[in-house]
C-alpha cells in the first residue's frame, strides 16, 4: 500500500530503529513508546487485520514475538512484556511488545461487568460462527 507508513518503513523510505528483520517480518522500536523498549512487529506483506493473515504468517509472527519478548525481558531487565495486537491506529497488522514492571504505574485494561444472562448470549453468538 503506497500510503501505509509501515510499508514505507519496510521499503526504507522512512527510517526506524530496527531490532529484527528477516524476509517476512520486521521489528522496530515504536517512536511513541508506552515504555522504553516498546517494539512493533509487522509482517512485510501488507495485511490490514490479523484475521486476514494466512496461517503461515500467524505462526511465523507469533514465534518471532515469543523470541523478541524473551530478548526484551533479558536485555532491558523488565518484569514481563505485554502483548497487544492492534490495527486501528495504523491499517497494517502489527503487534505491540511493551516492556512492563510490576510497579510501573501504567494503567490496566478497563473492565466492566456483564448484565445478568448477557455473557451467555454473547458466548452463543461467538460459538455459532465457529
Amino acid at each position: 500500500m503506497e500510503n501505509c507508513i509501515f510499508c514505507k518503513i519496510i521499503k526504507g523510505e522512512i527510517p526506524c530503529e530496527k531490532v529484527y528483520e528477516d524476509k517476512n517480518f520486521l521489528a522496530f522500536l515504536d517512536i511513541e513508546p508506552v515504555s522504553e523498549g516498546h517494539i512493533l512487529v509487522i509482517p512485510k506483506t501488507h495485511v490490514v487485520w490479523m484475521q486476514e493473515a494466512d496461517e503461515e504468517m500467524i505462526l511465523g509472527i507469533f514465534k518471532l514475538v515469543k523470541k523478541l519478548m524473551r530478548s526484551a525481558k533479558t536485555g532491558i531487565g523488565c518484569d514481563y512484556v505485554n502483548v497487544s495486537v492492534a490495527g486501528a491506529d495504523v491499517p497494517h497488522f502489527h503487534i505491540h511488545l511493551i516492556p512492563r514492571y510490576f510497579n510501573d504505574g501504567l494503567p490496566k485494561w478497563p473492565g466492566k461487568k456483564y448484565q445478568e444472562g448477557q455473557s451467555g448470549e454473547i458466548a452463543k453468538k461467538i460459538i455459532s460462527t465457529l
